[in-house]
């Protein structure tokens, strides 16, 4: 009997770990909250159901069955795959207990606290009042961000100086889904992300990716490059530290994406999921890089058997991110030059003509993509910006 595999979420940045179902054999059930999700069109069985509503999830695992529940890149669907699987009998590889601490932001902090993982100070504020109080007691610049939520939704920079602090309080806790909002100490200094793999407990670290983001206060990642440009020195701590935080939230199998801050005091957690990177950073960015197929590996584990992490390349690799500004777009222009770059692997665009762009605050704001390879990350990096050129936004 052919085996049944449940994913949550069906939208672009889950269509190759669906795709990768599919050629393994399995009858797919998926679930998305929209009905027009992308990922539906591979759909043995089409369940349209937030992926976070954990108890209605569960009902519909127990009338089909499946043998695997995964989600991809999603945050939000990562506890509802482990509740699923924990009340379906399955031995989980994250307890529902620790997906909390790999989504929650305020979990996530306490836990990497008691397990003595290098975190920025915090404060976890559920009122206007103790925000105010957080304040106070972490004097300076500080991120005020949702507890629970991603994409950089929410997130925000407050100085000493700003007059309006309850505006960027319900800001971002109006981006929460559950209302609870952190106040951390603001960590200056370059950013990354760890891209891993965990098979029996052991994590392997496959490449670390270097970030660019949007300036204060919104922090919107537009760029990413592999392999790393730091220091062999602070990679090999960067290395270490994630494989700390990973071990302190007790991922037994699986992926995992660990942001990490370069302080002056050492490196420290921004945040972790247990789960694949998302912004193709593990679908196009890893594989282009290093010759591993992350996205494979992790629904091979999935399905019990063991993933092929071998590194067979040494090449760069990047995305950027096509910004525009507030207002409606007239038109986007692709000079057809584009397709003779050298190193461009591809580009698309997310909007069209007509459709309104907002201020870049989270992920979702972005217009567009390139992806360029190249013998180095930097050489990568500057085929990815020449080939934004190429590209015309122009907007009312």
């Amino acid at each position: 009997m052919k085996k049944k595999m449940m994913i949550l979420g069906a939208g672009p940045l889950q269509v190759p770990a669906i795709r990768k179902a599919k050629e393994l054999g399995y009858e797919l059930i998926l679930v998305d909250y929209d009905e027009n999700a992308v990922g539906f069109a591979l759909a043995d069985v089409k369940l349209v159901v937030s992926t976070l509503d954990k108890e209605e999830v569960l009902q519909k695992a127990l009338i089909y069955r499946p043998d695997v529940v995964l989600t991809s890149t999603s945050d939000g669907p990562v506890r509802t795959a482990a509740y699923v699987n924990e009340r379906l009998g399955k031995k989980p590889d994250l307890s529902y207990e620790d997906s909390l601490c790999a989504t929650v932001k305020s979990s996530m902090r306490d836990r990497l606290r008691a397990r003595g993982v290098p975190i920025p100070e915090y404060y976890v504020v559920h009122s206007y009042e103790e925000f105010e109080d957080a304040l106070r007691r972490l004097p300076g610049r500080r991120i005020v961000k949702p507890a629970d939520n991603a994409g950089s939704r929410g997130v925000v920079l407050l100085e000493d100086g700003t007059k309006d602090r309850k505006a960027v309080y319900e800001y971002s806790r109006g981006n929460s889904r559950n209302g609870v909002v952190m106040v951390e100490e603001y960590m200056s200094g370059p950013e990354v992300s760890v891209e891993a793999m965990t098979v029996d407990g052991v994590t392997r670290v496959i490449t670390i990716t270097d970030k660019l983001t949007t300036p204060p206060p919104y922090f919107v990642e537009m760029g990413h490059c592999e392999p790393s440009c730091l220091e062999e020195e602070t990679q090999e701590k960067i290395r270490a530290l994630a494989v700390q935080a990973v071990e302190a939230i007790r991922l037994q199998n699986g992926p995992s994406h660990t942001e990490i801050k370069v302080t002056e005091n050492g490196p420290k957690i921004v945040e972790l999921a247990a789960r694949l990177g998302g912004d193709y950073i593990t679908s196009r960015l890893v594989p282009l890089s290093t010759g591993v197929d992350l996205v494979d590996g992790s629904v091979r584990l999935a399905c019990g058997e063991k993933p092929d992490l071998t590194v067979r390349k040494n090449r760069g690799a990047a995305i950027r991110f096509v910004e525009g500004r507030p207002g409606v777009i007239r038109s986007i222009t692709v000079d057809e030059a584009i397709s003779r770059l050298p190193g461009l692997e591809e580009y698309v665009l997310y909007k069209k003509a007509g459709e309104r762009v907002s201020e870049t605050r989270s992920s979702n704001d972005r217009i567009g993509h390139v992806i360029a390879t190249g013998r180095t990350a930097r050489e990568a990096m500057e085929r990815a910006e020449k080939a934004l050129s190429f590209i015309q936004v122009r907007q009312k």
